[in-house]
């Protein structure tokens, strides 16, 4: 939600730089470089009464035309103008289990209930807008799906940049790599159960922080031993060159709203391997392999496939950089300025 925000707010502010935005920040969080399209103002400390009824006053106090919600939130006192929020995913709706607690305030009042007020719903794909309209009964007029983008930094790299990057980050030379935050809804288990399986398995390389729920994972990835690389704290910088290093992305989530590393993996020219649930198989078309998320025999053969057959290998990394190139932060930009106006014109 955090690279979303970032990369939306720069493309709308590119797109119409004639139009100027307000942006509250969270207090101490520091303002990005500055563009003379966006004014950025602190929120109020108090995340309960100071964001619900102390921040509407100021919103309105700026007569605005719109107010955007990029975090799939309204406040809970109205805002005096036209609102559009986006939607990433509903997954707490679909499976409480994934999560570490039910969050009664938030899912069980503030988003229903901005949901339900909201002029437009922006949905970043077509499985988030069915989870919206099935779960709180939006009706389809009002919902709107824009997809997300890709930065413009994933794409393939030289030779000389990623031989540093290797070292640098002491990487191996052959591996497949998992790109998420260590939670349930992500389902690792079933990559660790499928790797373990391979036989001469390249290494495999997690990147990201432990979240929630995670002690069985924690506890399967130490019996795994070597060969099992696990990166915490990556600068998002190196990311790219990580992708452009890797045999392959193998993303076998259960649920996602949409599904970041896939679309970056593509357009780095890197072969993935996704499950057939939610927004996956929209997102990455036919340019990858999907696979069911249950099944770690499937994804052994599919892993080994890709790992062991530089033809296959090759027409994914082809097909997937075309693919990738069907998403911009431009394009999503201008779809989301259409979805405001929409919002306006109410």
């Amino acid at each position: 939600m955090g690279v979303y925000t970032r990369e939306i707010l720069h493309a709308l502010a590119v797109d119409r730089p004639d139009c100027r935005m307000t942006v509250f920040l969270p207090p101490g969080v520091k303002a990005p470089e500055t563009n003379p399209a966006i004014a950025y103002r602190p929120l109020p400390a108090t995340r309960l009464i100071g964001r619900h009824v102390q921040w509407p006053s100021r919103v309105k106090a700026l007569r605005p035309d719109a107010f955007f919600g990029p975090a799939g939130v309204l406040p809970l006192r109205d805002v005096g103008c036209p609102t559009a929020i986006t939607v990433h995913d509903l997954a707490i709706y679909r499976n409480p289990d994934w999560f570490p607690a039910r969050q009664p305030l938030s899912t069980g009042w503030i988003v229903p209930r901005s949901l339900r007020r909201a002029d437009i719903v922006i949905a970043v794909s077509r499985n988030t807008a069915r989870d919206v309209q099935a779960i709180f009964d939006v009706p389809a007029a009002r919902v709107v799906v824009v997809p997300e983008g890709v930065s413009t930094a994933f794409r393939p790299l030289g030779a000389e940049d990623l031989a540093d990057a290797r070292a640098r980050l002491k990487l191996p030379e052959r591996f497949i790599l998992f790109v998420s935050t260590i939670e349930p809804r992500k389902n690792l288990g079933t990559l660790l159960e499928a790797w373990a399986m391979m036989r001469d398995r390249p290494d495999l390389v997690v990147v990201g922080g432990w979240g929630w729920r995670f002690e069985p994972l924690r506890a399967q990835m130490q019996r795994l031993g070597p060969g099992l690389h696990h990166v915490e704290g990556l600068d998002p910088s190196d990311l790219p060159a990580v992708y452009n290093l890797a045999l392959m992305l193998a993303h076998p989530a259960w649920y996602e709203g949409f599904g970041l590393p896939p679309l970056e993996a593509m357009a780095c020219g890197t072969p993935v391997v996704v499950s057939d649930r939610s927004s996956l198989p929209e997102v990455v078309g036919d340019a990858g392999i999907v696979i069911p998320a249950d099944d770690a025999e499937a994804w052994r053969r599919a892993l080994e496939a890709v790992a062991g057959d530089t033809a296959l290998a090759a027409d994914l990394r082809r097909r997937g950089i075309v693919r990738a190139a069907e998403f911009s932060w431009g394009r999503s930009a201008e779809l989301t300025w259409r979805a405001i106006d929409r919002a306006v014109s109410r």
